[in-house]
C-alpha cells in the first residue's frame, strides 16, 4: 500500500451518550456531570478533524434525546455525520466513566448493534481516501460483526485502504473468545494500531517485536506502549517515537486520540516520525481531561495543557 494523501477518513462503529464527572472525581461521589459522546471511531474521526483533516462517522442510533445529542455533538467537531442512520426500534447505547477505575456500559441490545450487510452496501466510497475500524464493534454481537466484514470487504474492492483499531475491550469479551476474531480483523488491515499489553494478553506477543511477527504483512503497524511510546513499522523498517508526559486525569480515549493524530498526518503526507508524534500529542490533550476529546476539558483551554517529551 502505497501512502494514501488527502481525501476523506471515513470512520464506522458504534457512540454512545458518555456520562461523566465535570471533575477528576470517583463516579460514586461526584455530583456534576456532563452527558457528551464517546466512541471510538467518531473520537478518531473528530480528532482528524481538529486536525484540518476531513472526516465522516457512519452508525446508528436510537431515535431518542440521546441518539440527537450524540450526532449533534459529533458533528459539533467537524465531522460530517450525513450518513449516520435513525433506527426507531433500538436505543442509543450510553456508557458511565468513573474517573480512573474505567467505565461501565449500558449498551446491550443498542442500534448500533443492529448494524447490517445491507448498511454496509449503502455507503458511497466516493472521495474516501481510508476506511478506520475497530475491534469493538465484532464485540457488539448482532448482525454487527457481519457489518463489520462487509464493509472491510467493500472498502477493499474499492481500493480504500483500511485502518483498524484491534481495540479490545476485557468488558464486553475475554481474551479467549477475542483472540482469533481480533486478530483475523487485523490481518484484514492497511494499517494496524494495537497496544502491547493487550497484544500481550490477546496473542502473548510481549514486546513490538513479536507483534510484528504476528502481523508481518501489515504495511503499517503502529505499537502503542503507553507511557514509553510508540513503534512504527512500515516495510522493513522500525521507527520509535517517546510519548509526552502530561499530567493523566483519565486514559480512556487517548488510544482513539493517537489513532486519530496518527491517521490525519499520514493523510496529509507526512513522515513516519511526524505521524507518531501527531498521534502522541492528540493523546497527552485527551489524557488531561475526564472526557474523550479535548474540548471537555471543564474550564481549561486545551492550549493550556502543559505537557513535554520523555526525551529530545
Amino acid at each position: 500500500m502505497s501512502d494514501p494523501v488527502g481525501g476523506v477518513l471515513l470512520t464506522a462503529g458504534e457512540t454512545m451518550a458518555m456520562v461523566a464527572p465535570v471533575s477528576a472525581e470517583r463516579l460514586e461521589h461526584a455530583d456534576v456531570f456532563r452527558v457528551d459522546a464517546g466512541g471510538a471511531e467518531s473520537n478518531v474521526a473528530a480528532h482528524a478533524a481538529a486536525l484540518g483533516r476531513a472526516a465522516a462517522w457512519f452508525s446508528r442510533v436510537g431515535d431518542d434525546a440521546l441518539g440527537r445529542r450524540v450526532v449533534a455533538r459529533v458533528a459539533s467537531r467537524g465531522v460530517d455525520v450525513t450518513r449516520v442512520v435513525v433506527d426507531g426500534a433500538h436505543p442509543t447505547g450510553l456508557y458511565v466513566k468513573d474517573p480512573g477505575h474505567g467505565v461501565a456500559y449500558y449498551r446491550t441490545g443498542s442500534a448500533a448493534a443492529h448494524l447490517s450487510v445491507a448498511d454496509a452496501d449503502e455507503l458511497s466510497w466516493a472521495g474516501v481516501a481510508m476506511l478506520h475500524v475497530s475491534g469493538i464493534t465484532v464485540a457488539l454481537g448482532g448482525t454487527a460483526p457481519a457489518f463489520l466484514r462487509h464493509l472491510v470487504a467493500r472498502a477493499r474492492g474499492a481500493g480504500v485502504p483500511v485502518s483498524v483499531d484491534v481495540n479490545h475491550r476485557t468488558p464486553l469479551w475475554a481474551a479467549s473468545a477475542a483472540s482469533g476474531p481480533l486478530l483475523e480483523l487485523a490481518r484484514s488491515a492497511d494499517v494496524v494500531f494495537v497496544g502491547r499489553d493487550e497484544a500481550e494478553t490477546l496473542w502473548g506477543a510481549a514486546d513490538p517485536g513479536a507483534v510484528r511477527a504476528l502481523l508481518p504483512d501489515a504495511p503499517q503497524l503502529i505499537v502503542k506502549d503507553g507511557a514509553v511510546g510508540a513503534t512504527l513499522f512500515a516495510h522493513d523498517d522500525a521507527v520509535f517515537e517517546p510519548a509526552l508526559v502530561v499530567d493523566v486525569v483519565e486514559p480512556v480515549g487517548a488510544g482513539d486520540a493517537f489513532a486519530g493524530g496518527y491517521l490525519a498526518a499520514l493523510l496529509a503526507g507526512a513522515s513516519p516520525r511526524q505521524r507518531l508524534r501527531s498521534g502522541h500529542e492528540r493523546a497527552a490533550l485527551t489524557m488531561a481531561t475526564t472526557g474523550d476529546f479535548p474540548d471537555d476539558a471543564a474550564g481549561s483551554p486545551v492550549a493550556d495543557i502543559p505537557f513535554e517529551r520523555t526525551s529530545p
